[in-house]
């Protein structure tokens, strides 16, 4: 068999849902596979923190330049964290020879601090299932590279038993610099991991990565395996990506995460925000939301609680589609990253509430103006009304089987700031 003949095989038996969005080299990995097709790199991937959110494992099948397109996401889940695992395929092309760049995506590891596992003939399906399980465990996207030099040639398929972990959102409780702190915790374990791992094979120099030539076989390339700083001759299909980080150290370890009662205070609206009516109607409901940036990640937080998770600008639409039906989302992040999604979700009639909060400004940071959504939104159908018109927001604030948006529009207060409410 072909490699990504196995490489498919491995896809669908160890994951739930696929998406793709196709490309030189992986376009047959994603026929093969029978992925969904999606508008763009940036929703597919928020379509796969969505299913991982329900507790569903999935795969993300793209080419090299469409890594940069869902970098946002992707880089929010390493602090945000996942529950089923999350596997980002991405094909690289090292020549150039059918894409624009020759990008190694293997440099995201270290940005992200990800797992990155580029598997040989005899890891293929081997390197699938332990991308999986190392997502699970470390509660972060991972990324499977590949070339064409492996997709292309014979390969042996060694199938290992599926074992289902569970990964870990953030806690609630701890500030964003605590988060951070947490997720960095565990990307120093990823070390260990890389190290022990049965994947990589110890012969002798020369050592090769992926398809590369070599005595030794190096799969877990991000964090590299300790081992790997002994080593001079190592081949590898683009830029010395293994040689140049094969010592890189350990992160400095901090304090604990910070937490809101170590900090002394936490932030909410705006004392006079008009949209509290709609944060109390969203409570009563007892509708569980996906968040974006901007305010409405104040409904994570004390009095409300009841934002689940938030990956990004733009990505609570994607995300909710595929997990708790609702997205909350502000006037500026659905234009900035969010349309796209949207008529994804709108093509597709996939059931999904979208709430915007439409104030006409980027209220998070200074209040810059926004232009007025209703023009590019009239294809949509939406639903207009006030923050404090409850017979709509009680008519309006539910899921049902198609895809409804609902726009809360609202006037922000002159000189009004975020309150900081004391613990």
């Amino acid at each position: 068999m072909k490699g990504v003949e196995i490489l498919a095989k491995a896809i669908l038996s160890y994951t739930d849902v696929q998406y793709t969005v196709p490309g030189f080299p992986v376009t047959r990995l994603g026929d093969l596979c029978k992925a969904e097709m999606v508008i763009n790199e940036k929703t597919a991937l928020e379509y796969a923190l969505g299913a991982s959110l329900s507790g569903r494992r999935a795969a993300v099948i793209v080419k090299n330049v469409g890594v940069n397109a869902c970098a946002d996401p992707l880089l929010q889940a390493t602090a945000q964290g996942l529950v089923g695992g999350v596997v980002l395929v991405v094909g690289d092309d090292p020549d150039a020879a059918g894409s624009q760049t020759a990008q190694d995506s293997r440099y995201y590891g270290e940005l992200g601090e990800i797992p990155v596992i580029e598997p040989g003939e005899e890891t293929c399906s081997r390197g699938i299932e332990a991308a999986l399980e190392a997502s699970e465990q470390f509660s972060r996207v991972a990324i499977v590279r590949l070339t064409p030099q492996l997709l292309d040639r014979e390969g042996r398929d060694v199938a290992v038993t599926r074992i289902n972990g569970k990964g870990r959102l953030s806690d609630r409780s701890w500030t964003m610099r605590g988060r951070m702190t947490a997720a960095e915790d565990l990307y120093r374990n990823m070390f260990d991991w890389s190290t022990t791992s049965f994947l990589n094979r110890w012969d002798g120099e020369p050592a090769g990565i992926g398809a590369a030539a070599g005595e030794s076989r190096i799969v877990t390339v991000h964090p590299p395996p300790a081992r790997l700083a002994r080593y001079t001759d190592i081949r590898e299909n683009g830029r010395s990506f293994a040689r140049d980080h094969r010592e890189l150290q350990l992160p400095v370890p901090r304090e604990r995460p910070e937490a809101r009662t170590d900090r002394g205070y936490y932030r909410t609206f705006c004392r006079d925000c008009p949209f509290k009516p709609l944060m109390n109607h969203l409570k009563r409901a007892g509708l569980k939301v996906i968040c974006d940036a901007g305010c409405s990640v104040f409904s994570m937080t004390p009095p409300y609680e009841f934002g689940i998770a938030s990956y990004g600008m733009g990505a609570s639409i994607a995300v909710a589609a595929k997990s708790t039906g609702v997205a909350l989302i502000g006037d500026y992040a659905l234009l900035h990253s969010g349309m796209n999604a949207l008529i994804d979700v709108y093509e597709k009639k996939i059931p999904l509430l979208c709430i915007v909060m439409k104030n006409n400004c980027a209220a998070m940071t200074g209040k810059q103006r926004v232009y007025n959504i209703l023009p590019y939104l009239a294809w949509a159908d939406p639903v207009v009304c006030g923050a404090d018109d409850e017979k709509i927001l009680v008519r309006e604030l539910k899921v049902k089987d198609f895809p409804r948006m609902l726009i809360v529009t609202e006037t922000c207060p002159d000189g009004c700031t975020h309150e900081t409410v004391e613990c």
